[in-house]
């Protein structure tokens, strides 16, 4: 019969700065114990597992093992739940307390993240939320690493260990300065189009989405710029060099300088793009984590 592995908290949390930061004297700094407090902790934890963790490398630092990235991965998930039952042991009957790290992709955030904090702030005033915007890679990278739990994105080359809920739909439209000779019409069809400059949003993902929504259309675009900026598509569209393709529509149809562009929907049949609530799959999420998505499900369906 296997004997139960006998290991603290304590030394889970001297392993993940130790492979986090792959080194021992550097997570001896950011703990602020001993390099030997830490070396001993991941040693005893290494022998009550019966695996080796990390590889010791002389001058090199520390280097996962395979078995060591599986259980990094496990770690965070169980650490993040711990944390979150010493809490509600604290404030039983109580509102829920601490932190909450949620990503959200470049473009969505100044459309949703303002009324999303206002709202969730007003339920949840004792949870401090932290966002980390990003390009789709990189937001799923947050919640791989665990510096998120949830991310606003949209469903665009999600990798299978990302999991997500579909809250809204996004359909695309074409956006052409003013005076542009198909300005005054209430939509349009890309072919409209075909034969003038196209600016494209040419941020990861992003970028082949806007190529197919134009093949669709039976469209081969002639991108005259690029950029990774939101408003210096729009900015360069009301400029006059070039039309675009975009989902979010602002408020308004000024440009940061004052100019204007004007937004048509299209008559053409393509794909909407599905804005969803992410997280990294088999992760449960914290009470904070739910409280956040249920926000996010009441303000994006509403």
């Amino acid at each position: 019969m296997a004997k139960d592995a006998n290991f603290t908290l304590v030394q889970l949390r001297y392993f993940l700065a130790a492979a986090e930061l792959g080194s021992m004297t550097a997570a001896a700094q950011r703990i602020n114990v001993s390099q030997s407090a830490v070396s001993t902790a991941v040693h005893h934890l290494e022998r009550e597992l019966g695996v080796q963790l990390l590889i010791r490398r002389h001058a090199k630092g520390l280097a996962l093992t395979a078995a060591g990235e599986r259980f990094l991965h496990e770690l965070r998930g169980f650490l993040t739940h711990a944390d979150e039952l010493a809490e509600s042991a604290r404030s039983l009957g109580a509102e829920l307390v601490g932190e909450l790290s949620v990503g959200c992709f470049q473009t969505l955030a100044p459309f949703y993240l303002p009324r999303l904090l206002r709202e969730f702030g007003e339920r949840q005033p004792a949870v401090r939320v932290e966002v980390v915007e990003g390009d789709i890679p990189g937001v799923q990278d947050s919640l791989r690493t665990g510096v998120c739990e949830l991310a606003l994105l949209y469903e665009m080359d999600l990798d299978p260990d990302i999991e997500c809920e579909v809250l809204a739909m996004s359909p695309p439209y074409a956006l052409v300065p003013e005076g542009h000779r198909l300005a005054d019409r209430d939509r349009a069809r890309l072919a409209d189009l075909a034969d003038e400059p196209m600016i494209l949003l040419d941020l990861p993902a992003s970028r082949d989405y806007f190529r197919s929504v134009a093949a669709k259309a039976g469209v081969e675009p002639r991108i005259s710029h690029r950029t990774r900026s939101y408003e210096t598509v729009r900015a360069l569209v009301a400029a006059g060099y070039g039309w675009s393709l975009l989902n979010q529509r602002p408020a308004h149809d000024r440009t940061y300088d004052g100019s204007t562009v004007v937004a048509l929907p299209l008559t053409d049949t393509l794909p909407a793009l599905p804005v969803v609530l992410a997280k990294l799959r088999g992760v449960r999420l914290t009470g904070r984590a739910q409280a956040f998505a249920a926000a996010c499900r009441e303000a994006l369906r509403a």
